[in-house]
């Protein structure tokens, strides 16, 4: 006979009545109803924000005894979701409405010609999309996947969401009431068993994982899994390089390194680097945390809640120092489930009643203010938060995994063989508190010195060169949007091909004009046309220069490229507003020079898209 709690409890903004889950004499339990209670949870993300919101939706559909499968959309096929009943697909937009790279295969699989209407017609589903609507095409990502699997059948059972991270509360501020909704429809399609009842959204989950201490001679045969990954590559520092003006207020570096590899990538593919905390900031962490005493005692890590994930690439057996120097980011700054778990490991009254608060509905405005607006850290709130202890068991389900970053490759292997360049703005900043920031994995990268050794992973980019060379190619690339194509440019002039133009922008043409000294060389030779606008240079009151400015200058020129010799264009750098910009003075041209009404010039321009001939490397 297993104990039973009757008892109810108020559900914060959950719309249920909740009670403990619980099992009876019946002798039923939830893996008697496995099969009708199994739910497949499909992630599609760049940056890890997607994959986080997965996990919370499992952590919630277990509270109405569903067993979730929680899986990267780049491990399914076509033919894999045929036999799926009931998925949930999370799925952020990149870009300018791009859906994330591992998507790509089975997205384009699923616009197959081919596919017949009822292909997924015992598939119900639902999404969550994540974007931010600042940008020109919000969560299209998910408005693009959920109109496909309708038309092929496929029933959408709960509305979909939309995560916009312009929200007060960020992705969340979507993410909690969308999840509420879903176990309500998830509820009328699969009732609870006899016997189980609902788990009440402030019960403490179960942790993850589970920390074994294990002597330190594993520690030192421990093989670190990023070297046994074959995406990656020991690389050594050549060059870490200054290309801003000493006293220019933003340090962007070019950076060299050489492999023993033999690397092979193409312009626009994608560099990963796996950051590494300051050492003073861990220890001023551990410190925090009260454990320094412990920070060097390894312990084995088993995986026990299969429904959420680790950080990738994370050894079996570590330390806490370890882990917080490589795989968990204590200078992030937290999502409102972070908020949930102190609220549960304070000891002071006080402090949990504050933390009920920010978690109250009422509270959403007093968390915003206090942490997501002046973009308060993990660690600053820890200290603050003093009488919090966090069970070590819990480090993975408090604390954010630390994403590995990714840099657009400034060069080309056709030129710089067993090489790869970056160019890096290094990130500082002033919080809102006047509070000092510096971005971890930059800040790394500034620190190495020639001779240094790290990994670095090989992504594929978005940017395909056309297949001849005298094909032209117009390169829009402000700021450090140049690197990819500083890539492009370099592989075409190896190619032999001498039909480039490249559209720069920048502040100051003596303070931060990156590689002028390669683009004059390159013009004078005749290789390249370059157009650099420099929006700070004029005089006060002047209107500014943008790159999309010197296009709308050049637009019979542009005309004749992307029209009469139907050249590509390459755009790279913020995804904001520059863009749009761009497309616009493109549509411009082909309006004013090509004989277009307005509506069939940006209907031209988004043929070029659909045509792979305009394409956005960006990023937010």
């Amino acid at each position: 006979m297993t104990q039973v709690s009757h008892d109810h409890v108020a559900c914060g903004t959950s719309e249920f009545e909740t009670v403990y889950l619980i099992t009876t004499t019946t002798g039923m339990s939830v893996n008697d109803e496995e099969e009708s209670r199994s739910l497949l949870i499909i992630y599609a993300t760049e940056t890890g924000n997607a994959q986080d919101a997965a996990d919370y939706i499992a952590r919630q559909c277990r509270r109405i005894a569903f067993q979730c499968r929680v899986a990267s959309i780049d491990t399914f096929s076509l033919p894999d979701l045929l036999s799926e009943g009931l998925v949930i697909f999370v799925v952020s937009t990149t870009g300018s409405g791009v859906e994330p790279r591992c998507m790509t295969p089975l997205w384009n699989d699923l616009l197959r010609g081919d596919l017949p209407a009822d292909t997924f017609e015992d598939m119900f589903f639902s999404v969550f999309g994540l974007g931010d609507t600042s940008y020109e095409k919000f969560c299209w990502a998910a408005k693009k996947l959920s109109r496909r699997l309708e038309s092929l059948g496929a029933t959408e059972f709960h509305e979909r969401g939309e995560g916009d991270e312009q929200h007060p509360l960020g992705i969340d501020g979507a993410l909690q009431p969308w999840t509420d909704g879903l176990l309500k429809m998830l509820l009328e399609l699969c009732p609870l068993p006899q016997g189980i009842e609902i788990i009440p959204d402030n019960t403490l989950p179960p942790p993850r994982v589970l920390l074994r201490s294990v002597s330190e001679k594993i520690l030192e045969v421990n093989v670190e899994p990023l070297k046994a990954d074959l995406q990656y590559h020991k690389a050594t520092v050549k060059e870490n390089k200054r290309i801003t003006a000493s006293d220019w207020n933003q340090d962007v570096r070019h950076l060299e390194f050489e492999f023993e590899d033999n690397i092979i990538y193409d312009p626009g593919d994608i560099a990963v680097i796996h950051p590494v905390a300051a050492a003073s900031d861990v220890d001023s962490f551990l410190e925090t945390m009260d454990w320094q005493t412990e920070a060097d005692i390894p312990f084995e890590i088993e995986l026990t809640m299969t429904d959420q994930s680790l950080p990738n690439h994370l050894p079996r057996t570590t330390t806490l120092r370890n882990l917080f120097s490589q795989f968990l980011d204590f200078n992030a700054v937290p999502k409102r489930s972070f908020f949930q778990y102190l609220r549960d490991f304070t000891s002071d009254e006080l402090e949990r009643e504050k933390l009920e608060e920010f978690l109250s509905p009422a509270g959403a405005d007093e968390l915003y203010e206090y942490c997501y607006r002046v973009r308060r850290t993990v660690h600053e709130v820890l200290s603050e938060f003093r009488h919090v202890k966090v069970p070590k068991d819990y480090v993975f389900d408090v604390f954010p995994p630390m994403r590995p970053r990714e840099f657009s490759i400034a060069s080309s292997v056709k030129k710089h063989d067993h090489e790869i360049h970056l160019c890096v703005a290094i990130v500082k900043y002033r919080t809102k508190l006047k509070i000092p920031r510096r971005g971890v994995c930059t800040s790394y990268l500034s620190g190495l010195k020639p001779g240094d050794t790290l990994f670095i992973g090989l992504k594929p980019g978005m940017i395909r060169l056309p297949v001849k060379n005298d094909t032209p190619v117009i390169c829009v690339g402000p700021g450090t949007g140049v690197a990819p194509m500083r890539a492009v440019i370099e592989q075409r002039i190896s190619a032999g091909s001498h039909s480039n133009t490249l559209y720069f922008g920048c502040r100051s043409a003596i303070k931060d004009q990156h590689y002028a000294a390669e683009w004059e060389e390159y013009s004078n030779s005749q290789k390249m046309l370059y157009r650099a606008a420099y929006s700070r240079d004029g005089p006060e009151g002047v209107k500014r220069t943008y790159v999309q400015d010197l296009i709308r200058e050049d637009a019979e020129t542009i005309w004749k490229l992307v029209g009469e010799c139907k050249g590509w264009v390459f755009i790279s750098g913020s995804s904001n507003k520059m863009p749009t910009a761009v497309k616009e003075s493109i549509a411009y041209a082909v309006e004013k020079h090509g004989g277009y009404s307005a509506e069939q010039a940006k209907s031209y321009v988004n043929e070029m898209i659909k045509e792979k001939r305009l394409i956005e490397e960006c990023w937010s």
